[in-house]
Formats: structure tokens, sequence, C-alpha cells
């Protein structure tokens, strides 16, 4: 969808709130060093079994305020099991749930759709009490059933469905990874080794598969140990239980299973609209029937999507029943001046992807700004593919290169931190001690005891588009573009619209050298990061590291604590001497909003349902 830019109304009028009054303004800067107000925070879970159910549901909230909240781009596509990119999710969050949810206080796993669950000692069987009396928008019964059915249908997505960017099912259960090591594309050289490195000692070692030094393991097993699904299968239990097994333990599934990605959709719906019969745009995007009548059981109902904005209405049966407001108008503003132009003159009430040059004169005209824990990493990659590029030295004077602390200053709100690692500091796993920070002389020696001779490499960048990790894409390039030079790359810049299918662009390398980047966290776990960056070799950067895998898929299954942060700590360590990508920063994001806005549910991983706004009337 293509926006014009164009803005709409402002919010309409409402019957009383509940007594409390209207607040003051507030202000959340990202200026010196002032308390940061209304953030998520960022407490680990407690045992599912510790859980608490939901509070019971409030049916004293009106229903009858509208909001509209601008967009820094145009969702795309409706379908959550689909979507990759966070305008798609904003929408879906609020038509689907996930069986877990997130604590909007302590940002731990909480009842959604699953009221409470249980795990096997072996941590291999799930097994789930699903909410009662809940129905998807369509008058389907949301049952155990209906879960299956999104799980298998999860499972045994086409190809030309199932391989989408950030697609969640993927993503944590690995279903249908290909390795080096099966590839049949590839030169039989070059899966020959790859077998190799993967039944080495320290491969073999890492994976456990030689602790019985009187047991040869079998040639294949590591091979299928790092390629395998996790997903064994699932079934119903009776109307209301579900069973979920898995092939090998995954540390963080309760966690991954909050991703929007796992929104339930109804099964009559999935049906009726044809789900996995796919069309392909001129950019290349995929639409289905299903994503243009996506029915889940969420807060609001998809209401319209039109050429500049998408429509939610409030569900009047949702089981939170906590739903002030009932017309919630998503509108596409593209340039970060529109959308504060757009909340001056009341057309929008507040808007996402504050960008530090607006937040001087949001702080002096008094409006609120809300920022967000950070969780989200920025980098440059590299992909291994250009000639140039496949040179470690090389890497090693880029990194040399890059003022980063410089960018921060200049692009970021305060607080963002530079980013030594490829996972958030919060995850506690410590930093590696491999470290090639900004040093332009030494950049310069590594260039010139190398093979360079001066040949353009690309660099690809986003144009209209601003994003957690990335808010000011065209400059954050022209920077680096400016270090890079004075290094002594000769730099050939290649803008692409973010709509224009930007990101398919950069992971499947069509144009390798320079990228510019990024991966906003979904749950609370390292996998969530490294490995959905670095558990498969990616085209994205052409990097082929076995061990590193190896160790990834040994770190997915270990229990929590010192062992499984150090684990990650030398992925890290070997993330840092390959250099795939230069980690640039874990930028703090955040939202404006006039005084209409009396609370916003900030959250890290972005889970900002809107049945918790609450507006003033």
């Amino acid at each position: 969808m293509e926006s014009t830019n164009r803005p709409g109304d402002a919010p309409g009028p409402g019957t009383s709130l509940p007594a409390g009054g209207r607040p003051s303004r507030r202000t959340v800067l990202g200026i010196g060093s002032i308390a940061m107000a209304g953030l998520v925070g960022c407490t680990k879970a407690t045992t599912p079994e510790e859980l608490p159910t939901a509070a019971p549901p409030s049916r004293s909230i009106v229903k009858n305020l509208e909001i509209r909240f601008g967009t820094p781009a145009s969702p795309a596509i409706l379908d959550p099991a689909l979507a990759s990119d966070n305008e798609s999710f904003r929408v879906t969050r609020q038509i689907f749930e996930s069986l877990i949810s997130v604590d909007p206080d302590t940002g731990a796993p909480t009842p959604g759709l699953a009221t409470k669950w249980t795990t096997s000692k072996d941590g291999l069987t799930y097994t789930f009490t699903l909410r009662d009396g809940v129905s998807f928008h369509d008058g389907t019964e949301f049952n155990a059933d209906a879960v299956v059915h999104n799980f298998e249908r999860w499972a045994n997505l086409p190809k030309d469905l199932g391989g989408q960017v950030g697609q969640a099912f993927e993503s944590v259960f690995h279903h249908n990874d290909v390795q080096l090591a099966h590839d049949k594309s590839i030169a039989p050289d070059t899966r020959a080794a790859t077998q190799s490195a993967l039944r080495s000692p320290d491969v073999l070692g890492g994976l456990g598969l030689d602790k019985d030094p009187g047991k040869e393991p079998a040639p294949e097993d590591p091979i299928k140990t790092v390629t395998a699904s996790y997903y064994q299968g699932c079934r119903a239990e009776g109307t209301h239980t579900f069973v979920l097994t898995l092939t090998k333990p995954i540390t963080g599934l309760i966690d991954a299973l909050t991703l929007p990605g796992f929104g339930i959709a109804s099964p009559s719906a999935l049906r009726k609209y044809k789900a996995d019969e796919s069309t392909k745009d001129s950019s290349g995007g995929i639409s289905t029937g299903f994503s243009k009548h996506p029915v889940g059981t969420g807060p609001y109902l998809f209401d319209e999507a039109a050429e500049d904005s998408v429509t939610v209405i409030a569900n009047e049966d949702h089981w939170r029943h906590s739903t002030q407001i009932g017309r919630a108008t998503f509108a596409v503003l593209r340039d970060p001046s529109s959308r504060l132009q757009s909340l001056r003159r009341q057309k929008i009430a507040a808007y996402d992807m504050v960008t530090v040059g607006e937040l001087r004169e949001l702080v002096r005209e008094g409006q609120q700004v809300l920022q967000r824990d950070p969780f989200s990493i920025l980098y440059m990659g590299m992909n291994q593919s250009n000639p140039v590029l496949a040179d470690r030295k090389i890497r090693q004077a880029v990194a040399h290169a890059v003022d980063r602390q410089k960018l921060i200053e200049e692009f970021f709100i305060s607080g963002t931190k530079e980013a030594r690692s490829f996972v958030p500091p919060s995850l506690g796993v410590p930093d590696a001690q491999t470290y090639f920070g900004y040093d332009l002389p030494k950049a310069k020696s590594l260039l010139k005891s190398s093979d360079y001779d001066g040949e353009p490499i690309p660099f690809t960048y986003p144009l209209n588009v601003t994003r957690a990790y990335l808010p000011m894409p065209e400059r954050i390039y022209a920077a680096l573009s400016a270090q890079l030079t004075a290094a002594g790359f000769n730099i050939k810049p290649y803008p692409v619209e973010w709509e224009d299918g930007y990101l398919e662009d950069v992971v499947s390398g069509h144009r390798p050298g320079f990228h510019l980047s990024g991966w906003n966290g979904g749950y609370r776990d390292p996998d969530n990061f490294i490995g959905t960056l670095f558990g498969t070799t990616s085209p994205e950067f052409d990097y082929d590291a076995p061990k590193v895998r190896a160790k990834i898929v040994k770190a997915r299954s270990m229990p929590n604590g010192d062992q499984r942060a150090t684990t990650y700590q030398q992925i890290g360590e070997q993330l840092a001497k390959d250099l795939p990508a230069l980690p640039l920063a874990y930028p703090i994001s955040a939202v404006a909003a006039d005084d209409t806005v009396l609370h916003y549910p900030t959250s890290p991983t972005l889970d900002e349902p809107f049945d918790r706004v609450r507006l003033a009337t």
C-alpha cells in the first residue's frame, strides 16, 4: 500500500472515563539524565506453573472513542504467520492473539489464549489448557482443534510462503532449515568440507555426541543434529487441551510463543479465503485472500485497508472486556516531519518512531515522549560473496573505520548504547573479548596491506522508512559512507525504497556488499537474536561457520544459567572475530503523544495492543 501522507481526522469524542481525572502532560526525555517513565521492564519470566491467571474482566469501560495513530510505513501483509515487519505486526497484534501473552508491567510470559501450561521433565512435551468461551471474529469456536489447525498449517506452508523472512514458526522450530551439508546445489567439495567440519571433535563435543568414548557416533549424527526440525507434532486432547511435542528441547519456547507470528487464526476463515494461495505484486510482495480478510480472536476486528491507512474496530465480545477505543486507524506517514506536523495539528493523537531531530521540538512543546527499553540491534552487513569483503583483514579495516559513538551522538536518542555484540545487554550475555574499535590509522594500514585496489563496493540502504533500529537511514548511510571513504574505501551507493522490497533485497544477497539492517527482539531469549541472524547459512552475509551453528544448536536447548550465557558469549566471540556484520548500536525508540492520550503501553518487544490505551474525554 502506497501512502499519500494524507492526514485524517482527530480522535473523536467519547463519554467519561472512570474516576481518576486527567493528568498533566508528562514527557520522558531522551536528552540528559531525566527519569524514563512509562517503560516496560525486562524482568525474566517465572516458571509457567507460577504464573497467575488473567485478572477478572472489567465491563465498566466505554467503547466509543476513536484514535488515529501515525506509523512510518504500510503493513506488508496482515497474516501474522507470513509477516516479518513490525508495521504488519502492529496491526495483527490487535486482531490476533497467541497462546501466551506478555505481562505489560514485567515483560514476562503470561496467560493469553492458554490459561496455564505444563512442561514434561525432558522438556519435549508442552500441555496447554485453553481459555473457554472464546470465539473467533467470524463466530467459529476457539478450541484445541483450531490450535492444531494453525500449528499444522505453519508446519506445512507451501514453499512460496514458508520461506518468508522472519516467519515465526520457522525461526523458532527450524522446521525447513537446509544447511550446506544437505544442499545439492552446493559444489560437492564445499558440501563435503561442511560435513567434515560438522563431524569434527570440537563440534561433536559441543553437541554432546562424544560423551561415550567407546561409542563412535553415526556419520550423519552431527549433521542431523544441526539441521533437524524441533517440531515433532501436536494434538488435541479434548476440547480445551492442546499438546505440543518437540524432537529436542527449546529453552525459550514459552517466551517464543508470545511472538505475534503465532497469532491463532480462524480455521474457517483460513479455508474460506484460501490462506495458502498467494499472489505477488510488482515489488515482489505477496498477498493472500486471508491477508485481506484477517480473522482472529483479538480485541479488534479488521475493518478496512485503504491506500494510506488500516482501520480496526472493537471486538465487543473480547474476553478482556477492557477496550475503551471503539475505532483505531493506523495512518501511514512515512516522513518524520509529516508525523510531527500531524500531531501538532491534532490530525493524529500519537505516532511511533520519534527521531532525534524531532525530540527537542516535542520536548519544547510539552508533548509526551514515551521511550522504550532498548531491545533491538542495528548492524552493517558485509556480504562475503563480494570478493573484497571475503577477506577478513578487509572486514577488520571496516570495523576500525567506523566511529560508532559519533553515529550514536548524531542520529540516536540519548541512552542508545554502542553495540559490541548481537545480543542486547539486558539478556545477560557478556560481550566478546575481541573488539575492533574506531582506529582510522589502523583501518588505513590494514587496507594498504591488503589486495584491495579501490574497486567500488556496493552499499545498499533504504529510503523513506523509520525503524526501531534504524531511525534515519539516509543520514546514517551518508555518515558511514563518509567514514569508510576516509579510510580508503570506494563506496557505490544503492538506495532502495523500503516498500519496493528493500528487506527482501538484502536478505537474499541480491547485491553483495555493505547494507544497513537490524533486528527488533520479539521475545526474551538470546536465540531470538543469535539464532535468527546466524543459525543458518544466510545469503544476507554468505557466512558459513558450521562450528558457530553447532554451538547455537547446543545453546538453544541448554537450561538457563551461567553455562548457557558462557556458550552464547563464545558464539559472540567467534562472530566478533569473523565479522559477518558489524554491530553498531542498541537503539532506543519512542512514541510521541498529545494530551488526549492518558496511557500508552510501551513495550520493548512492541507488544502494544490498543485495548490497553487510555484516552481522555
